[in-house]
């Protein structure tokens, strides 16, 4: 069931957005949670992540679990793509639960990438409120969690939180507050004015941090890679409408900045997930099929001339239906598929 509701941007912005500092009083949302009879997920999904990882879990854990008087997480999950390096035995010293992604309903195969993933998650997390947070923040405090559960505690009506925040952005030795978000200025916001002004008014919308109740996120479908942020925000939107998500300000977050490379790659992928939206709810129509194939300029020095090549490199993002619609899952939590609900 797809809802037509169209809510004012500008209004939206102004009423659905928050501080993470108003709720800062753990203890009030505990109570609240506790009364409420809620289970809250924190999921952190990981590639080769073993230099910040266990930093992260101890922060989280030592404040939000073995506090018992602040316990506002029952558990802390890291579900991994296959990393070859430390990363599960620093996840695991430092008191997460791990698992491997290809581990997982594995008779489902397995999709190298973030979106896998979290959709993944669903089927391990045993929460009514999942949190999914990045695992390489070098500023990883409670606020993180308690800052998106807050309004989804607090609030009956919001059902999905996302994060916004300062992102200072490394150039040479020195440390610039503002730069980060490169793809998010250059490419979503862009495309979000021209073809989906409902969405206009996320800060931050490719941020790693955000969450929501899990009758909504096992509703939607995943891409497996890194336009999962892109097809959530369009997908929440449409079948759930603007009023039932909201944006809140952490402040400021430092992690490690991608190159110029990576991001095109990024972007690609991203590109890739936002036509085939659009194309579905004839936004922009494209009558070819989707290129999932980027071709990527080289530049090589080699004495005093530098070289170019061409190469072709796949990008694929693989779409995983909503997780109510498999067996295991419904299952497993004793739901029904999404169409018999509604």
């Amino acid at each position: 069931m797809i809802l037509e509701i169209t809510v004012n941007v500008d209004e939206w912005f102004g009423k659905n957005r928050y501080k993470a500092d108003s709720f800062s009083d753990v203890k009030k949302l505990v109570k609240l949670k506790n009364d409420q009879k809620k289970i809250i997920s924190c999921i952190i999904p990981t590639l080769n992540e073993a230099e910040t990882i266990g930093k992260v879990v101890s922060e989280l854990k030592s404040k939000l679990i073995d506090n018992k008087k602040k316990k506002l997480l029952d558990e802390i999950i890291v579900v991994d793509s296959g990393s070859t390096d430390n990363t599960k035995e620093e996840a695991e010293k430092a008191g997460a639960i791990f698992y491997n992604s290809g581990k997982i309903m594995n008779k489902y195969g397995f999709k190298r990438g973030k979106g896998e993933n979290l959709w993944k998650s669903l089927y391990v997390a045993k929460g009514d409120i999942i949190v999914w947070v990045d695992a390489d923040i070098k500023n990883m405090s409670p606020k993180f969690i308690y800052g998106l559960v807050g309004p989804l505690l607090t609030n009956k009506k919001i059902s999905f939180t996302k994060a916004f925040y300062q992102r200072p952005i490394k150039v040479g030795k020195e440390l610039r507050p503002l730069g980060g978000g490169r793809v998010t200025e250059l490419l979503i916001r862009p495309l979000f004015n021209m073809y989906f002004p409902q969405l206009s008014g996320f800060i931050q919308p490719l941020s790693g941090e955000y969450a929501g109740r899990r009758e909504i996120l096992e509703k939607i479908p995943f891409f497996t890679g890194y336009g999962v942020e892109t097809a959530m925000l369009i997908d929440i939107e449409k079948k759930f409408g603007l009023e039932k998500m909201a944006q809140v300000d952490l402040i400021k977050r430092i992690h490690r900045n991608q190159s110029l490379q990576n991001l095109s790659n990024m972007s690609f992928g991203i590109l890739q997930v936002f036509a085939r939206r659009a194309n579905t709810l004839g936004k922009l129509i494209q009558v070819q099929k989707i290129k999932k194939t980027y071709r990527v300029i080289e530049s090589k020095k080699e004495k005093s001339k530098i070289s170019y090549t061409l190469r072709k490199k796949p990008i694929t993002e693989i779409q995983r239906p909503p997780i109510i619609t498999i067996t295991e899952y419904r299952k497993k939590f004793k739901k029904f598929p999404s169409w018999l609900e509604a």
